[in-house]
């Protein structure tokens, strides 16, 4: 099998074509499609064949099943959850908002896959920012203050019984569980190395940074909203455009990402499983 890795020309993303990942995986291709999935931090599978089971087996090979707190996965499967919309729903548009995914956990995900199960002919782009490149642009004087902070993580907003998708959250076809557990915070560094690579990320969002510890409330938003305008630019993105049975993988520890709609009377979902913290 010859894998061929086509760089998206954006701030990260490439293209993989020439892997059949439907059954048992040939001796090193995990090994280079992880080389791959450092350096673009998002892959897209062009035809990778699969089923659910096969979305299984890569996840176990890329590190194995992370904690997916708040959704229901799909019947039949502990580790499958459906990110879907239906062609009439009218709900707020689901992950519309920056994030790294579950980043208020103690050990956030390494990664997350999404497969492609029905797609509609438009809209539904997921965007991309390049939190590498994003911390690496900033003057050395601003690098040097993040680099002493720490950012308060928090499901709160979305998640609470009272949040964007809690418990008056009505017509929508996911299977999300609202809890009081959301309300939980905990920090991580507002720089963190990434574990693999050791580049410098910029780890904050304006889906689940709630505060900056030792920071008044103001203050800290402030801060989170120009990191989060200044993550925005265009230098820093990669819109990924979605194909029939694609399978997307990216590395939570580098990028945040968010949905985008435009794709009103057309039904969409896809397969998410998570990647576990390394």
């Amino acid at each position: 099998m010859s894998l061929s890795v086509t760089p998206s020309g954006q701030s990260c993303g490439a293209r993989v074509t020439g892997c059949d990942l439907s059954g048992e995986f040939e001796a090193g291709l995990i090994e280079e499609i992880r080389r791959a999935w450092l350096t673009y931090k998002v892959l897209a599978f062009a035809d990778p064949q699969m089923d659910d089971d096969a979305l299984e087996r890569f996840t176990l090979a890329m590190g194995g099943f992370g904690e997916d707190p708040f959704f229901d996965p799909i019947k039949g499967r502990k580790n499958i959850a459906a990110i879907q919309r239906e062609a009439d729903e009218t709900s707020p548009l689901f992950a519309e908002n920056w994030h790294s995914d579950w980043s208020f956990l103690p050990k956030p995900p390494s990664g997350t896959c999404l497969l492609a199960v029905e797609i509609p002919p438009v809209g539904g782009d997921t965007l991309f920012s390049n939190q590498v490149a994003a911390f690496a642009a900033l003057p050395d004087a601003r690098k040097a203050q993040l680099r002493t902070l720490r950012g308060v993580h928090s499901a709160t907003r979305g998640y609470a019984p009272d949040g964007l998708y809690g418990d008056d959250d009505a017509g929508r076809s996911m299977a999300i569980r609202p809890s009081e557990a959301a309300r939980a915070r905990y920090a991580h560094p507002l720089i963190i190395p990434h574990p693999e690579t050791g580049e410098e990320t910029l780890y904050c969002s304006s889906s689940y940074t709630v505060g900056i510890e030792g920071m008044e409330d103001s203050a800290a938003m402030e801060l989170i909203l120009e990191l989060h305008q200044w993550c925005e630019s265009e230098e820093f993105l990669y819109r990924h455009k979605w194909e029939p049975g694609m399978l997307l993988m990216w590395d939570n520890r580098a990028l945040n990402h968010k949905a985008t709609g435009g794709y009103e009377g057309h039904r969409r979902e896809l397969h998410r499983t998570t990647i576990a913290a390394h």
